[in-house]
């Protein structure tokens, strides 16, 4: 069985659903997707849960491919609630979904290996060459920053891509220390800045497991992550999975159009 894990809120659910179906075309093994969701209205209007429909119809996706396969929506609230709810990171240029995955040790149930992936993301290879990488004596494994290598760190991971030992990870505390860090102190790139800061067993992969820049012939995840662009004069680039017309006119993308010609089907047939 292969462990999954996205997270985020209803408006992001069209980015699960590309990046899980650009999944499916290179995995037909069974699949267990952990979505992490919650809902905070309080902390900001939309701050709403993934829809039970959505996750009914995210299934039946995964169902035609492998029977055994599943979704399961994780109710982060509480937990959110108990150990994040007075972070100073909870109001920046991300949303405070991005922090969700440090509750993973927290969650009952959860399996010991996962790989967590950002609803940016498209599987483009061999996904299970990736998942099946022997990580027991790491807390985790991922792929160097495109730009924070530079600035923050030659081992600066890029945390949009991992794959998580949650057994280690559990006994050396990691999230715990990031959890409290992010209570104290806002900063820089929140989450991903944690992780980086507190994991001392980790095993640095190479970028065809998290492109960050465009697809080539090994690429395995490609990751739609911001860019900046110094011609004809600085600026930043943030397209996503789901800006279709600018994948293909400005990242000059056109390696996943059948998996776009598979989800605007869905789309229109369930009138997301």
């Amino acid at each position: 069985m292969m462990n999954v894990v996205y997270a985020g809120n209803h408006k992001i659910f069209k980015g699960m659903l590309l990046s899980t179906l650009s999944l499916l075309k290179h995995y037909d093994g069974p699949l267990s997707i952990y979505i992490l969701t919650m809902e905070l209205k309080d902390l900001d209007p939309e701050y709403l849960a993934i829809k039970d429909e959505d996750i009914f119809l995210l299934e039946n996706e995964l169902r035609k491919v492998n029977k055994a396969s599943r979704v399961i929506k994780v109710d982060t609230t509480l937990l959110f609630m108990q150990d994040l709810i007075h972070s100073k990171n909870n109001d920046t240029r991300y949303t405070a979904y991005t922090l969700l995955r440090l509750l993973l040790d927290k969650i009952d149930g959860m399996p010991d290996k996962v790989l967590y992936l950002d609803t940016d993301t498209m599987i483009a290879g061999d996904i299970a060459s990736f998942y099946n990488i022997d990580i027991t004596n790491y807390e985790l494994a991922g792929v160097k920053d495109r730009y924070g290598r530079f600035f923050m760190g030659p081992r600066y991971l890029n945390a949009g891509v991992l794959l998580f030992n949650l057994q280690l990870i559990k006994e050396t505390g990691l999230f715990y220390k990031a959890r409290l860090y992010l209570n104290k102190k806002k900063v820089f790139l929140s989450d991903q800045t944690a992780i980086n800061k507190f994991v001392k067993k980790k095993l640095i992969l190479k970028r065809r497991y998290n492109e960050q820049k465009q697809i080539k012939k090994d690429t395995i995840v490609r990751h739609f992550s911001m860019q900046f662009r110094i011609f004809p004069k600085f600026h930043f680039v943030n397209i996503k999975p789901w800006h279709i017309d600018k994948v293909h006119t400005v990242l000059k993308c056109h390696d996943f159009d059948d998996i776009y010609d598979k989800y605007l089907t869905i789309r229109n047939e369930d009138n997301l």
